[in-house]
């Protein structure tokens, strides 16, 4: 394995809807749906800086880079308006 093939583990402080947490960095989407409590039927987001869109975080086993401080949120995967 090369040393860019290699992943460093070490901690950052994230947020999941409102909630400080700790992460190991990186981590995969399954774990940060276990890490925040993600209900079955919802979907987390990552947070975009400036005017961009938020990034939808799949509930998998690939690998996330973490940047301490970022934020996410979870929001119901469909949506009925009137119901």
């Amino acid at each position: 394995m090369s040393q860019s093939e290699v992943h460093i583990m070490r901690e950052v402080h994230i947020t999941i809807d409102r909630k400080n947490l700790t992460s190991p960095n990186p981590t995969t989407g399954h774990a940060l749906y276990v890490l925040g409590e993600i209900p079955q039927g919802y979907v987390l987001f990552r947070e975009a800086h400036g005017h961009g869109d938020d990034e939808p975080i799949p509930d998998t086993s690939v690998l996330i880079e973490l940047h301490d401080g970022e934020k996410f949120y979870s929001a119901q995967s469909s949506l009925n308006p009137g119901s």
